[in-house]
Parts: C-alpha cells; structure tokens; sequence
C-alpha cells in the first residue's frame, strides 16, 4: 500500500507533457507515475526523468520549463559554477533527498529517491545504481 501510494504521490511532472489551457494562463505540467527505465542507463534516465524540465541538452529549456516557478537549473553549468570540479555528491544528495524549497530553483522539482526506489524490488542497491547513473550522464553534459 505504502509503495502504490508513493507512486500516486509522487506523480511526475516530466513525462506528461504540457496541457495548455485555451484561455492565456500559464501552461500547466499534467502529474503521471513514474516509469520504468533501465538503471544501467544514464542517459536513458535523464531523458524519462529530467529532460522535460531541463532540456535533452541539460540546459534548462525543456518542454515543461515555462510552466516552473522558477526556471529550471542549466544542468550544464554546474562544473563551471563550483570552481571547475563537478559536484557529483551535491548532486547525488539533491536527487536523493531533495534540498527543501528551491532545491533546483524551485520546489517544482520531485525527490527522485524515493520514486527511484518505487521502481525496483531490490530498491537499495538499484536505487543507488540509479543516482550514480544519472549523476555520471549529467557530468557528460558539462559545458567544455
């Protein structure tokens, strides 16, 4: 009961895709349960999870992005504004436990550790192995 209702509660704003309304208000993201991927996959990942919000190219224009508080994070930049080192644990944390109100800028953004775990029966280990992977594909995209 616990994991079901984590899943309905931690419906998804990135793979629902944005529901204009006819009249001139801000676009709204539609919520949708997670789905599953391949942990082994990065990239994979980021483009279920993350890409709507901020962008395949990680720097922040994805198809959700007009409809956050606050725009979403240029995932691209993240080496450059910590003095040149990638912070792979500050990343890990943030996706694993979220960073409170503005934890990408805004609270829009889910915490993916537990939806992450949601998806496995061995949830320790898969979960970690899914933040580790997500984590690594993000570095790939740091601007050179």
């Amino acid at each position: 009961m616990f994991k079901k209702g984590m899943i309905l509660l931690g419906t998804l704003m990135v793979s629902a895709g944005m529901c204009w309304a006819q009249t001139e208000q801000k676009p709204v993201v539609k919520p949708a349960p997670i789905k599953l991927t391949s942990a082994a996959s990065g990239k994979q990942m980021f483009e279920q999870y993350c890409a709507a919000c901020h962008g395949l190219d990680g720097k922040g224009s994805g198809p959700a992005a007009t409809a956050m508080k606050v725009p979403p994070t240029d995932l691209t930049q993240l080496t450059k504004k910590h003095g040149g080192k990638y912070p792979d644990n500050s990343v890990a944390s943030v996706l694993k436990f979220g960073n409170g109100p503005g934890a990408h800028g805004s609270a829009d953004m889910p915490v993916w550790g537990p939806l992450l775990k949601s998806l496995d029966k061995y949830h320790d280990t898969t979960e970690q192995q899914r933040i580790s992977n997500i984590v690594n594909y993000i570095e790939t995209l740091q601007a050179k």
